[in-house]
């Protein structure tokens, strides 16, 4: 059952045994058997590691999707998120996810919300691209990140004045209620840049939303980084808004450069998995783990991910 959808099985088990015996019967065995492969963990994978990966390798993972996802799959992955641009893109992933048997609970997404009218626009827009991917796929998160006013980490003077913030957190509320509205959570993310001037962009979005619209998709090495390599930075973060954590991005750092495989290094995952179960928040578990300058070169995609798969469990299963 490594790689094969939990939902597609539940669905096809039911069907067979309600074929086979009535609609009537089910026997407490056969619920309670259903019910724990319900319970299993289920592991998905950003894009973007992927892209890192075949990069280094001189490729390109969108040249051939369906090479891409069966990598993902053979990895013993259960999900993969996507960075999506358009509602296109969802009819484009949609045969080939559930031909290797991979869910699509989230997707990520970019947004402009720090100008009114782009607000408007980025809003209108995700929200036609999250109807399709919930109707389509199931899809049950949006992670977006506010985009910064420049992703050049070089330039002076890039912060996001108050007004700013202001109508971006508006802005980012209101997406998180129509979402809401869809049946779809809305989990806000952050690279370092919103760790600047005392983390006052990250802060904001956090206090001037509503938790009912607006969960967290805790990116914990990029608060890590972003905060001058602190795990003290990172633990407060989830002393402050861990209830609001509804999914986990999941990388790992030796010395501050990203590892191969997700596993131990820098930060504590024992202990940020054991947080996040005492506060009793189960997030969507999803490996961002990538590779930059100074990685190791030592296994290729697949093999990282499934080291990392393996890991998880061990921190999460239960």
């Amino acid at each position: 059952m490594a790689e094969l959808s939990r939902r597609r099985f539940l669905k096809a088990a039911t069907a067979a045994v309600c074929a086979a015996h009535g609609t009537g019967w089910l026997t407490a065995r056969t619920t309670e058997y259903l019910a724990a492969a319900e319970s299993q963990l289920h592991i998905a994978t950003n894009v973007y590691p992927w892209f890192t990966f075949y990069r280094r390798e001189k490729k390109d993972f969108n040249a051939d999707l369906d090479a891409g996802l069966a990598e993902v799959a053979a990895a013993g992955l259960d999900g993969f998120e996507p960075i999506l641009n358009s509602p296109e893109e969802v009819d484009r992933l949609a045969p080939l996810l559930e031909k290797h048997h991979l869910e699509m609970r989230s997707f990520y997404v970019n947004t402009v919300l720090h100008d009114p009218q782009a607000a408007d626009q980025s809003i209108e827009h995700v929200l036609v691209v999250a109807e399709k991917a919930r109707s389509r796929l199931g899809t049950q998160f949006v992670v977006t990140n506010p985009s910064p006013i420049s992703w050049n980490r070089q330039e002076p003077n890039i912060d996001k004045n108050d007004e700013q913030l202001e109508i971006q957190a508006r802005a980012l509320d209101r997406l998180g209620a129509a979402l809401r509205e869809r049946g779809l959570r809305l989990a806000y993310h952050n690279h370092d840049m919103e760790l600047r001037q005392a983390a006052r962009e990250f802060h904001h979005m956090m206090l001037a939303t509503n938790p009912e619209n607006v969960g967290l998709c805790l990116d914990a090495h990029w608060i890590y980084r972003g905060s001058g390599n602190s795990q003290v930075a990172l633990f407060d973060v989830i002393k402050l808004y861990g209830s609001r954590v509804r999914e986990l991005h999941l990388r790992q750092s030796q010395d501050g450069i990203w590892t191969e495989a997700f596993g131990p290094g820098d930060i504590d995952y024992v202990r940020l998995a054991n947080e996040l179960k005492r506060l009793g928040v189960r997030p969507h578990l999803v490996l961002e783990q990538a590779v930059e300058q100074g990685s190791p070169n030592t296994m290729g995609a697949r093999e990282a991910h499934r080291k990392g798969r393996d890991y998880v469990l061990q921190l999460f299963a239960g």
